[in-house]
C-alpha cells in the first residue's frame, strides 16, 4: 500500500498506458526509407523508445540503442522531420491501450485522485492522441518532453506538476515503465510504481528500485484506496 498522503498520480504514456511501439516503429522505419536507408524492425524499435523522438531517430540511424556520436546534425534533422511527418499523418489511429488502463483510470478518478501525464513524447501529439484513446478527461495537466526546459529523468516535470497542484513530493506517486520514470520520481522525492510490461531497454524494472513493482496496470487499485478527505482534491 502506498502512503495515505498520496493525493495525485503522475503517469508515463508510452509503455505505461498505451503500446505505442507499432506506430512509432512504423514512422521511424518510413523515415529511414525516405533517406535511402533500410527500415528498422519493430522489435529493434521497441528497445529504442522512451527518450523522445530525436533520440529514437538517432538510435534508428545508428541501428543501436547507443547512438553514433558522429551522426551529422543535418542527417538527424532530416530524419526527425520525416519521422514527424509519418507519425503525425496517422495519429488519428491512436495506439492500443494496455489491458485494464481505461477502467483503472476511471476508478482512480472516481476515488478522488488528481492525475497528470508526464511523457517524453513531443507535446504536439498529446491532445489528439489522448482524445483518440479516450483518456483526455482524466488528466488535469499533460506535459510532453518539450513542454519544459528538461525532461525525464530530470525531476523538473514532476516538480512542475507538484507546483501546479500545490502538493508536496510525498503527496504524489509516479507510475511508469522505465528508468526515466523511476529516476525522475526519486530525484523529485516522490514514490514510484514500476510496471514490468513496458519498454525499459531490456532491464527488469525491479532492478531500479521503485517503491512497488506491478505486472498489471489494474493492480494500482490495491495500492491506492478511495480518498476519505473532504477537502477539494
Amino acid at each position: 500500500m502506498l502512503s495515505s498522503e498520496i493525493r495525485a498520480i503522475a503517469f508515463d504514456l508510452d509503455g505505461t498506458l498505451i503500446d505505442s511501439v507499432p506506430a512509432l516503429a512504423e514512422a521511424a522505419a518510413a523515415a529511414l526509407v525516405d533517406l535511402g536507408m533500410a527500415p528498422c524492425s519493430e522489435l529493434a524499435a521497441r528497445g529504442w523508445i522512451g527518450n523522445g523522438a530525436e533520440m529514437l531517430m538517432r538510435r534508428a540511424l545508428s541501428g543501436n540503442v547507443n547512438p553514433d556520436p558522429n551522426l551529422a546534425p543535418s542527417l538527424v534533422e532530416q530524419a526527425l522531420a520525416r519521422f514527424h511527418h509519418h507519425y503525425g499523418a496517422h495519429l488519428d489511429q491512436g495506439s492500443p491501450l494496455y489491458p485494464g488502463v481505461a477502467d483503472t483510470l476511471a476508478a482512480l478518478h472516481q476515488r478522488g485522485y488528481r492525475m497528470a501525464l508526464i511523457t517524453n513524447k513531443p507535446a504536439r501529439y498529446l491532445p489528439d492522441l489522448m482524445a483518440t484513446c479516450g483518456l483526455s478527461h482524466y488528466f488535469e495537466l499533460m506535459l510532453g518532453g518539450d513542454s519544459l526546459a528538461q525532461r525525464k529523468p530530470d525531476p523538473m516535470p514532476l516538480q512542475h506538476v507538484l507546483t501546479q497542484f500545490g502538493l508536496a513530493p510525498q503527496q504524489m506517486v509516479m507510475v511508469g515503465d522505465s528508468r526515466n520514470d523511476i529516476e525522475a520520481a526519486r530525484a523529485a522525492g516522490c514514490a514510484s510504481v514500476g510496471l514490468t510490461y513496458g519498454y525499459n531497454y531490456g532491464q527488469p524494472i525491479a532492478e531500479l528500485g521503485p517503491d512497488h513493482v506491478l505486472d498489471h496496470f489494474e493492480h494500482l487499485l490495491a495500492l491506492l484506496p478511495a480518498r476519505q478527505e473532504t477537502e477539494s482534491v
